[in-house]
Order: C-alpha cells, then structure tokens, then sequence
C-alpha cells in the first residue's frame, strides 16, 4: 500500500490582485461527502484546469472530481503578471535567451504557441470575455545600457530563429507607456496578455457543467487502495484509479522530488482605479505590458476598464523561500521597492495609492524541467513551471492529462521524457547561497 501524506498546505500572503478587481465569485462548495470519480485532478490552477479540458477532449464521458485547497484564481493562477509567452524565456539567464540551442528554442516556441492557441480556443468555446485573452505582444523594456544590451542581444537570438520582432526606441516607450523612463524596447508579437484570473475563473466555468470541482478542499493525503488511489480532503474521500497532482512546487510537500526545487517568491502591487484627470496626465496607450530585459528587473503593465480597471501593475523583488511563504521582511521590503520603482517611472503619479500589495509562489529546477508524466501506476503530475506558469501550466496539464490517457503528442513526448530535476546544495547552504545571488542580481538590475 501507497501512502503520501502532505506536509504542508498552500498558504498565500496578499489578496490576489487580479482576482480581487473581478466581480464575486459565487459560493465556494467544499467537498462534504464521499466520492468516486474516473480521475481527480488536485489543483484549479492552469495546469489542473488545462488538464481537465485536455482529458474531456480525448474522453468526453470521464468523471472528474478536482480539488483546489482554496478558491479559484486566489492561488497562483491570480498572482502572476499575465503573460502568456510564446518564445524562449529563460528566468535564469541574463537575457532569456538561456542555453537550450537553436533546435530546443524552436520546439519550445512551437510548443507554447499550442498552449496559446489551446487558450484562445477555450476563450472562444466557454465565452470568456476577450479582453482577458489579449494578443497583443509585449515589450522588453530597458532604462539602462546594460539591459539595451541585453535586448539586442536577444534580437540576434531572435534574428537566428527566424521570429519578428522589432526595437523601439525612447520615444516609442514613451508613446506607448506615457514614462520617459524607458531608453529602449524590443517588441515581440507573439505574447498573449491575460486577465490570468479573469481567464482561469472563466475556464473553470465553461468546465464547470462537466466537471465536480470543489474549492476551499486542501488534499491532505492520497493513499493507494488495490487498483484505485483515495483522495483525502475535508475528511472525505475521493476513490479513482487515476490521479493528476497539479500542484506545481507544492508537489515536494508530498514528498516528490525533495531537494531538487527552487521555490521563490515574487511580489506585485496593484494602484486604486485611476480617475480620467490622472490618465490624462499620464498619457500613454490603455494596455500594454513591459518585462524587463534583464530578467531580474521590474515588470510592469496597464490595464483598462475591460480587464478590471484602469490601473498599473508593478512586479519585482525576489526571494528563496523552502518553506514557499514570503518572509514579513521580504514583503515589506518589496512593497518598498515596488513603491520607488513606480515612482521613478511615473513621477507625476507617485501620489497614487498602491491597492493591492501580493506576494505570489514560483517554483524552478537547476535544469529547466518540469516534472511531469506518471509518478506512479495511476498517478500522474503536472508540476515544477519554471517561473512559466501560463504558457508552461497549460502544456504540462496537457501533457499529463495524454499520459493518463495514452495518447501521445508533440507536448507529452518533451514534458513526460525530460530528465529528473538537479539535486540543490544541502541546506542552509542553498538557501543562503540563492538568496545572495538574488539580492546581487537585483542590485545589478536595480534600475531596470
């Protein structure tokens, strides 16, 4: 007998930000009894959303229970910045470019352009509002030589794939973000800028009608019974012979792939909606979206009225947290930061409150891999985003759910063949070690 016990649940710190400027969501409905299913999926977000429609799509009669620990879009799936990226995206690199080579950055762009289509397709089958699901590209912005730099580094990695892409000088920056902040920027058409709740919320809806999902039910254990796993949440349980963890780097409190993880917490704000006279003042497009270029830098986007306000979003700080909580010293010291660096970039509005002030949950490997495919006879992951998680959530949920289905694509031939995450140096050592690498990274980045 199998028995895998968790050690610790999701706990997140901040509303979601995105989640919170959206309508209320109706009542959650907890797990209350006993159930059998065909497969249970643990985990609303995009990867456990993803898989669930992938597997209706090669099974339409398959029974499905899903549970998520808390409400859909307050977890990850609400915390993220919203891009939906197409091309090479390397977190750990200095200009995303990484070192997959050539052929990996092919299959890789081709691979997250399915998760995009697969995407744009159910905002087109459920009827979720198109503003969250927005093709509109997006920008790496620099302040800097350093990070000019590194965009036309980039641009010739782009020039050698064969992918548009165009350089914007200050002016353009200007025009489109109403900052004079920005020395340069390198568009690229491909991105997908989501309502990350307002899409997830909108996924789980469309699903909804063929589907049991139960919010607000942390899984606590999941035990192997003769030829079926039970599930165990709220005190009940779910009997299924196939189960999908989609849990992202809350797959190591289950006691997959210990030591082998990097979880890092990253911190966003959100401003009060902006009245008519400050965005006069301010100028600029209704909706853009900004990385940085180099990638330890600030993210920022607009948004409008359609997305849930007209307000600006800013995203920087890191920090290397085992325990997957942000620390009370990192969060204030983020909010800070994220406080100057809007400022710095819209000088005129520095007066503008700050809403909503969140932390959010990433996981990465040493290697650039996820863990996904079978975890046991019947048990199947879709974990460890790289940092990715709407583009790389929605391809290993995919990939999970045809691997619990027996089918076999482009997307679980790459995600359930990868080789197993890199061991970490032991502990305190990967944590201090990481964290001082953080804090030089972001200072080298700091006016990025």
């Amino acid at each position: 007998m199998t028995q895998i016990t968790a050690r610790r649940l999701p706990r997140q710190t901040g509303p979601a930000g995105w989640n919170a400027i959206l309508p209320a969501a109706p009542p959650a409905r907890p797990i209350d009894s006993d159930a059998t299913a065909d497969i249970v999926i643990i985990g609303a977000g995009f990867a456990g959303l993803s898989a669930a429609r992938r597997l209706l799509q090669l099974r339409p009669d398959i029974r499905i229970v899903m549970l998520e620990a808390g409400r859909v879009a307050e977890g990850p799936s609400g915390r993220n910045s919203g891009f939906m990226i197409d091309l090479p995206h390397d977190l750990q690199s200095d200009d995303y470019a990484g070192h997959g080579g050539g052929d990996n950055d092919r299959l890789m762009t081709r691979l997250n352009r399915s998760a995009i289509a697969f995407a744009a397709e159910a905002v087109q089958e459920y009827g979720i509002a198109p503003a969250y699901f927005d093709p509109a590209g997006k920008v790496n912005g620099a302040a800097g030589e350093h990070a000019h730099a590194a965009n036309l580094s980039y641009a010739r990695h782009l020039a050698s794939l064969n992918e548009p892409h165009e350089m914007l000088d200050a002016h353009a920056m200007r025009e489109m973000t109403g900052s004079d902040y920005y020395h340069s920027g390198l568009y690229t058409p491909g991105t997908a800028m989501l309502q990350p709740a307002g899409y997830i919320r909108g996924l789980a809806s469309g699903l909804a009608p063929r589907m049991t999902l139960h919010e607000d039910s942390p899984v606590t254990a999941i035990e192997r019974r003769g030829p079926d796993w039970s599930v165990t949440s709220n005190g009940h349980t779910v009997t299924a012979p196939q189960v999908i963890m989609a849990t992202n780097g809350h797959i190591e409190s289950f006691g997959f792939a210990r030591g082998r993880l990097m979880h890092v917490i990253l911190f966003a704000s959100m401003t009060q909606d902006l009245e008519p006279a400050t965005l006069a003042t301010l100028g600029g497009a209704s909706r853009w979206g900004i990385t940085p270029s180099d990638p330890m830098g600030t993210t920022m986007r607009r948004i409008d009225t359609a997305q849930g306000g007209n307000r600006i979003i800013t995203r920087t700080c890191t920090e290397f947290r085992p325990g997957m909580e942000a620390s009370r010293a990192g969060f204030a010291r983020a909010a800070r930061r994220m406080r100057e660096n809007f400022a710095a970039r819209f000088p005129a509005l520095s007066g503008i409150g700050q809403e909503y002030v969140w932390a959010g949950h990433l996981c990465l490997s040493l290697n650039n891999v996820s863990v996904t495919g079978a975890l046991d006879d019947g048990l199947y992951s879709a974990c460890v985003q790289n940092g990715l998680g709407t583009a790389r959530g929605t391809l290993t949920g995919i990939a999970a759910a045809e691997a619990a289905c027996g089918h076999q694509s482009d997307i679980s031939r790459r995600f359930t063949t990868e080789a197993a995450p890199k061991r970490l140096p032991p502990e305190p050592v990967a944590t201090l070690g990481a964290n001082m690498v953080l804090r030089w990274k972001e200072h080298r980045a700091r006016k990025e």
